[in-house]
């Protein structure tokens, strides 16, 4: 809907999420997951999300189309947004 972040990065999936009830502790978890190198990131999201699924796919009454999945490069140079 908006140019920014998710534009510039050519992010189109959901494929993990968290559920909190305080947002400070929201805030801290992804501090902690940001502070993660990428391979230890991939594992997180591969714990719960083993095929990369777009979690995100039937909201909305599932309008969104599927688009081609593709797994992220396991290089450990290159950091998560």
């Amino acid at each position: 809907m908006f140019s920014g972040f998710t534009t510039r990065y050519n992010i189109n999936r959901l494929v993990y999420y968290e559920v909190f009830g305080e947002i400070l502790a929201a805030i801290a978890r992804e501090k902690q997951i940001k502070s993660w190198g990428r391979l230890k990131r991939i594992a997180l999201v591969e714990s719960t999300n083993r095929d990369w699924k777009d979690l995100s796919a039937a909201w909305f009454g599932g309008q969104r189309t599927e688009q081609k999945k593709k797994r992220p490069e396991r290089d450990s140079s290159r950091s998560l947004p």
